[in-house]
């Protein structure tokens, strides 16, 4: 569910040779997810999608999710 502030979130880029990978990290929890892609991907697109995967981690952390 969306929370009425949005959380800190890092985001941190790494290429390995045709892939990117981009980990998103809360800065309240410390609980970090990542995401590849294919090295011309465009960063926010591949940001967008970590914090996506960080937020439903964060519900099932807490309980909301299934």
């Amino acid at each position: 569910m969306p929370e009425s502030q949005p959380r800190t979130v890092y985001f941190e880029h790494t290429a390995l040779g045709a892939y990117i990978r981009c980990a998103a990290i809360c800065a309240d929890t410390g609980t970090e997810v990542v995401v590849m892609g294919p090295i011309h991907t465009a960063l926010p697109d591949l940001e967008r999608l970590a914090r996506r995967k960080l937020e439903r981690r964060l519900a099932q952390d807490a309980g909301e999710g299934a």
